[in-house]
């Protein structure tokens, strides 16, 4: 059986189509994302919206998708609100779908336990204390979340709570 013949004529959205969702195939990307990525392969802007408009329409490419995929993924590798909000928002999200998908996270208990995880206990001087914070703060964690980390409660156990387990 012979192959077609390969079309690489950028203007072609059927060459768009085919190269975003080869894209796709590999992970979840936002519809801003996915056009800038078909434009610097070469595709024509034109035919890459045209693609990208009906890859979404097909269901094939969705921004709620993608970013409770991402908030999901980076909340796993402990990283903060204000780090996942920035990746987002470069990747242009929609602020709509941003905040809803950011307030379903108990970012306290997170901040605790990337903590826990990385220092295993509470700063001893003032300089471990700034080392902490700004740890905590490259991460993407708020400055009450980082307080809430730094000075949990004295009933406070990381190890019971859900955010270790990675719920």
């Amino acid at each position: 059986m012979s192959r077609p013949p390969r079309n690489k004529d950028p203007a072609d959205p059927q060459v768009a189509r085919l190269r975003a969702l080869r894209l796709l195939a590999r992970r979840e990307h936002s519809a801003a994302e996915l056009k800038r990525k078909l434009a610097s392969r070469g595709v024509a802007e034109a035919a890459a919206a045209e693609a990208v408009e009906a890859l979404s329409r097909d269901g094939w490419q969705s921004d709620a998708r993608y970013v409770g995929s991402l908030v999901r993924l980076r909340v796993g590798q402990g990283y903060g609100p204000l780090r996942i909000r920035a990746e987002l928002e470069a990747a242009g999200a929609a602020e709509a779908l941003i905040g809803p998908a950011l307030a379903d996270t108990d970012w306290k208990a997170l901040a605790v336990s990337v903590h826990g995880r990385r220092f295993r206990r509470a700063p001893a001087s003032a300089a471990e204390w700034q080392k902490q914070y700004r740890y905590l703060a490259g991460r993407g964690f708020e400055t009450e979340h980082i307080y809430a980390a730094l000075n949990p409660p004295p009933d406070f156990d990381p190890e019971s709570h859900p955010a270790e387990a990675g719920e």
